[in-house]
Parts: C-alpha cells; structure tokens; sequence
C-alpha cells in the first residue's frame, strides 16, 4: 500500500489540485447568499427597521417585534446590554434629540450568510458596516464608522434579532 501513495506524496502537482479543490469547497459553504436572493432583502428590511425607523427617526415601538427577548447586544465601547437596556438606550440618548444622530449602511458592505440545520434554514449572520452622522452647527456631519455582525435567528418563521455585535468604532475620515 505505501508504494501505491508514494506517488501522490511527492507531487507537487497533486498537492496544489488538492489545496484548489479544498479552497473551492470552503468557498462554496461560506459564500454569503445572493444580494437578489428573499433572505437578504428580508434581512436587509430588518436593518432598515432597526436603524432607519428606530435609529433615526425614533420610532422605537418597532423595535420589540423583531428582536429576540434573550437578545444580547456587545458593543466595544458601551459594553454589553440585554433587549430592555437596548431599547431603553436608543430612547433616553437619541430620542431625547430627534434627528441629532444618524446612522447609514455604508453601501455595498452588507452581506448575508445563511445557517442551517440538516438543509432547513433556521438563521442568518447579517455583517456590514456602517457610519454615523452627528448635528454639528445644523449641519449633518460624518463622525464615525464601525462594523456590525447580527445574528437572526427563525422562530416561529418570524426573523428575531438575537445577538449584535458592534465593534471597531474609529473616527471617520474620507
């Protein structure tokens, strides 16, 4: 049996063959869902929900139907909170002064990965980045930039969001 692999050991060829072959099956399993696709278009409506309605225009009443009541929220310089600190914070620190923050999707950063169990979808992990807007002398203003990861997760097929994780706050800059 040893003389039989001896050859694929010292193939140099054959090695590379293999390394594509694998690179390409992991590429496969990992690449995110087509931008065209329901799943990232209904997730792409969730973060509108979230940051445009909520965020930005402080309609926070449409937050609690689509995050998840064990949500957890990580954030690299505020900490961690729970789904009623969450919503409690955007009410008492942007709502208190409408319009004085903003948040935007930077374009063409969102992308979408589906999970799933034996084949059957039961979330998706949302990623992105995202900027925000600060009123300065009436004036909107870009002051910073960050990434996202979410993660939704189906139950009862209603998308919840359970986990955020916002990190890698910096001053904007163009």
């Amino acid at each position: 049996m040893d003389s039989f692999l001896e050859p694929f050991r010292k193939s140099i060829l054959i090695k590379v063959l293999l390394f594509l072959a694998m690179l390409f099956y992991n590429f496969v399993l990992n690449a995110q869902v087509d931008t065209n696709s329901a799943l990232f278009k209904t997730l792409k409506s969730k973060d509108s929900i979230l940051f445009e309605r909520a965020f930005n225009n402080c309609e926070v009443e449409k937050l609690s139907p689509i995050i998840a009541d064990n949500f957890e929220f990580y954030h690299d310089v505020r900490g961690i909170q729970n789904k009623t600190e969450f919503i409690d914070t955007i009410k008492k620190n942007l709502c208190t002064t409408p319009g004085n923050n903003t948040r935007q999707l930077v374009a063409n950063s969102l992308e979408v990965h589906q999970l799933n169990n034996n084949g059957v979808i039961y979330g998706a992990i949302q990623k992105g980045k995202h900027t925000f807007q600060q009123k300065q002398k009436g004036v909107l203003k870009t002051v910073g930039i960050a990434d996202f990861t979410h993660l939704w997760i189906l139950e009862n097929k209603i998308w919840k969001l359970k986990r955020v994780l916002s990190y890698n706050h910096q001053p904007y800059s163009e």
